[in-house]
């Protein structure tokens, strides 16, 4: 029989984090770096924990070098090839902090996978993407993944329930991407009635792999600075944007005049228009589960790090965390029927 979950389940678009009182002077006084060690790699990192999201148009090597000079990251899209990759190292070496290799789970990604990194030795993080991470095959991936390499940090995904969190951390997986179907040209819960309110995802799935010393990204559904920092509050250790980093110099893709305005495209990864790119069309068996958007061209990416990171200063300096590390610990959510006015949009 069918079961229904009646308890209550929340989005960004549902709260508002409550301030409180605060002894900062000053949004320059907090610090948004953060140090983890993970579970299964046993490796350290530091930095400000934003992702660039691994689609074509937003994980690019460009995109890479803006935000690494902030030690934000980027998890590169898997379409480079290994000569791409080779000349990306040569070019900027010190960007390999911040980047992780992406991957499907197919035995050619795998193959490439590989490739890459003997060819790239200094690259420490793997992304493990794909949109329905509860296969059981995916699972084995992971676990093989690890096998192999099991001094790299390997981040993978996607799911939305804690007890999935869980078998991904204990098969091998450092950091574990929670999102379906909140992202801004993604289709899936259209297509397929399958998905989780975001807010409450990462809330339930933080839970679950800070009790095994894992590591989670929120993945999708962020739309303004304010998401990234609810996202943040409810216990996400990563945030990582696609539609927020999408239509700049740095992304991929030609800037179009359309009826007067610069414009550049935007599409999800399961999108009609990624698959005939990629695959040369979209196979009988599937739908396509990502949407193709123009995007207001948006000039250098590097205004959009800035307003990013300083609505998420602003929003520590409200709630009194003088480190972004204290922000969880500092969060109330207050339940809305409103975000803000509308008046003038």
């Amino acid at each position: 029989m069918p079961r229904v979950d009646v308890d209550l389940k929340l989005d960004f678009k549902d709260v508002l984090l409550r301030p409180k009182r605060s002894s900062l002077k000053s949004r320059l006084e907090v610090d948004l770096q953060r140090t983890f060690t993970f579970r299964n790699s046993q490796q350290q990192y530091h930095g400000i924990p934003i992702i660039a999201a691994n689609m074509d148009t937003t994980g690019t090597f460009e995109i890479a070098q803006a935000l690494c000079k902030h030690t934000l990251f980027t998890a590169v899209h898997k379409h480079y090839s290994v000569e791409d990759w080779e000349a990306f190292a040569d070019r900027c070496p010190e960007c390999l902090e911040h980047v992780a290799v992406s991957s499907g789970s197919s035995q050619a990604d795998f193959e490439k996978l590989c490739t890459i990194l003997k060819v790239v030795p200094a690259i420490k993080y793997i992304c493990l993407d794909v949109a329905n991470g509860y296969s059981e095959h995916f699972v084995e991936f992971v676990k093989t993944v690890r096998g192999k390499f099991p001094n790299h940090t390997i981040m993978a995904g996607n799911v939305v329930t804690g007890e999935m969190v869980e078998e991904l951390i204990l098969s091998g997986a450092d950091i574990i991407k929670v999102g379906i179907g909140p992202g801004s040209v993604c289709t899936t819960r259209i297509k397929t009635g399958v998905g989780y309110p975001q807010l409450s995802a990462i809330i339930e799935c933080a839970d679950s792999a800070h009790g095994l010393k894992g590591h989670i990204i929120s993945d999708g559904g962020c739309s303004c600075p304010g998401d990234v920092a609810k996202a943040f509050g409810a216990g996400a250790d990563f945030v990582m944007l696609g539609g927020m980093l999408a239509g700049h110099d740095q992304c991929a893709g030609d800037v179009i005049e359309k009826n007067g305005k610069k414009v550049k495209l935007f599409y999800g990864m399961s999108s009609d228009t990624a698959m005939k790119k990629y695959m040369g069309r979209v196979a009988e068996y599937r739908a396509s589960e990502g949407r193709t958007v123009e995007v207001p061209y948006r000039g250098d990416v590097e205004n959009t790090i800035l307003d990013i990171l300083g609505g998420l200063r602003s929003t520590c300096t409200y709630v009194g965390a003088t480190k972004l590390k204290e922000l969880s610990q500092r969060t109330t959510f207050i339940r809305v029927t409103q975000q803000s006015s509308n008046m003038f949009c």
